[in-house]
């Protein structure tokens, strides 16, 4: 192998390595905080697996870097966000994004942490 082919491949790793690590940090961390965030449910709110729809990690653009996004099975239109930085905390509740909307005798948030 001559020296130039052998430089074209150790930069062609380490480009694959700049990227690489980035991105495998964050699918790495989203995985975790909606696992650390469904084990809190669990856990310590006493929910059911089944009571829960959906627990998405995601990464965002402003302050903290990842949050939790869950959705329960019985208030579909409402999304719960969760910081899961120690300790899992409860931080605001969005509109679901899509078609469903909120019942108008639906009452309170069940599910809101005071």
């Amino acid at each position: 192998m001559n020296k130039r082919k052998l430089q074209n491949i150790i930069a062609l790793m380490l480009v694959l390595l700049v990227i690489l690590v980035p991105v495998t940090y964050v699918q790495a961390n989203k995985l975790i905080y909606a696992d650390r965030v469904k084990e809190y449910l669990i856990q310590q709110k006493h929910y059911r697996e089944q009571d829960i729809a959906s627990v998405q990690g995601v990464w965002g653009m402003k302050m903290p870097d990842f949050y939790v996004k869950v959705i329960f099975r019985d208030e579909p239109y409402a999304t719960y966000i969760y910081y899961a930085h120690r300790p899992v905390i409860q931080t605001d509740v969005w509109p679901t994004d899509g078609e469903i909307s909120r019942p108008a005798n639906s009452g309170p948030l069940r599910h809101l942490e005071k």
